[in-house]
């Protein structure tokens, strides 16, 4: 490895970029470190790229006092930094900044031992290191600004909604979601949280008929109940139409609803995770690389290791799902329940979301929240209406109450 890096200093723009406290000599065995020197000097007294073969030459010819012992051995090493294909630059420079970063932490290692056992009696010495190495001390780091030209800022405008929702009174509002975004749906129990994300993705004009890859973990019910609403979402056949299409006289109605769902089959997978936390769902997003990712329910792959508060802990999931959503490049809708609080009301905020009243919210792009009206005593018949609160919107902004229905047979919201 240093004669690797002893080759990479022998280009003079690399050299100038980590000459001085950034390479000092003692990054290097005791032989290999008078040719470091030799480099020094021709570097500074030349001040271009020098060869092997020049700094071979430089080396002998400035080190007159050599045994034959000696020159034997660093002919052998120069030899060897020949055979050496030089790293690329970026890691060469990674490579260096590692070692330098170790023989100061020895240092700093070497002065807290010496003061716990009474040999220093201050750590002053310790402001004289990083007065020393100052700014050298941080590590080499390629780094990657944005392109904020004017062109750029446009195009992503065009992408900023690349997955349009399907409801119109929603879409009004909000026209998509796009990669990177993080959007919490929650509701009370039985409103419907399951059959509104089935709409939004197989519906008619849904994420799925779009072409956006969709994966579907569920942890709440079985992988078959959620998928008949899949089904029957983008079929508009009910549960019980669908049963009946296992008789055979029903054969031209199955083929109808088979066609259907095939149009979105292929971007939609779906996987019970039962017991499993969040570690697991950043596996499957690395292995799936999907466009839209549904956890659901999302709190129940929180795991409450190394958390006293369940509030804690809830936060700590919510932050690695929104990080998912950064680094693998797609949409998160994390699914989450919402607290007693909620019960028989139709206008809801964020503080209402179980568990957590404000670290969940807080790291989320887009915050919806499901109500049904209250149950009127003695009303027998369904209450389709549904009510969309846009509790959290960096996405456009706008905050309020949406009003839509599900259809209870088909699955499906609509206006």
């Amino acid at each position: 490895m240093e004669l690797t890096l002893i080759r990479s200093l022998m280009n003079k723009e690399f050299y100038d970029e980590h000459k001085g406290s950034k390479c000092p000599n003692r990054l290097f065995s005791k032989d290999v470190r008078k040719i470091k020197q030799s480099i020094d000097e021709s570097m500074e007294k030349f001040n271009r790229t020098m060869t092997p073969d020049e700094i071979e030459a430089y080396f002998i010819s400035t080190n007159p006092t050599l045994t034959t012992a000696q020159k034997e051995n660093y002919a052998k090493l120069f030899k060897n930094i020949k055979s050496e294909k030089p790293m690329g630059n970026d890691v060469a420079s990674d490579v260096l900044s590692r070692l330098f970063q170790q023989v100061v932490g020895e240092d700093i290692a070497n002065l807290g031992f010496d003061y716990v056992n009474g040999m220093q009696s201050t750590l002053e010495p310790l402001r004289g290191i990083l007065d020393k190495y100052g700014d050298d001390f941080t590590p080499n780091m390629n780094l990657d600004w944005h392109d904020a030209s004017m062109d750029s800022v446009l195009s992503n405008l065009k992408l900023k909604y690349k997955w349009k929702f399907n409801i119109p009174t929603l879409a009004k509002r909000i026209p998509g979601v796009n990669a990177g975004h993080f959007a919490i749906v929650g509701a009370r129990p039985n409103t419907g949280k399951t059959s509104f994300l089935a709409s939004l993705i197989a519906a008619p004009n849904g994420f799925a008929h779009q072409g956006a890859k969709c994966v579907l973990l569920v942890n709440e019910e079985t992988a078959d109940r959620v998928l008949e609403r899949y089904i029957t979402s983008a079929s508009g056949y009910t549960t019980d139409e669908q049963y009946k299409l296992t008789h055979p006289y029903v054969y031209d109605d199955y083929e109808k609803v088979k066609s259907l769902y095939n149009r979105v089959h292929g971007n939609i997978k779906i996987m019970e995770t039962h017991d499993k936390q969040m570690p697991y769902v950043e596996t499957v997003c690395k292995i799936e690389k999907p466009d839209v990712l549904i956890v659901d329910v999302g709190d129940k792959f929180a795991s409450m290791q190394g958390f006293v508060r369940q509030d804690e802990s809830l936060k700590a999931n919510v932050i690695h799902a929104r990080q998912i959503a950064k680094v693998y490049n797609c949409v998160v809708f994390y699914v989450s329940q919402l607290s007693t609080e909620a019960e028989g009301k139709v206008v809801l905020n964020q503080s209402m979301l179980e568990g957590s009243k404000t670290g969940k919210a807080a790291e989320a792009d887009l915050i919806l929240l499901l109500a049904r009206n209250p149950h009127v005593q003695g009303q027998f018949e369904e209450d389709k209406q549904r009510h969309i609160n846009i509790a959290k919107n960096k996405l456009t902004g706008w905050h309020g109450v949406l009003h839509c229905n599900l259809d209870y047979v088909t699955g499906r919201y609509y206006a």
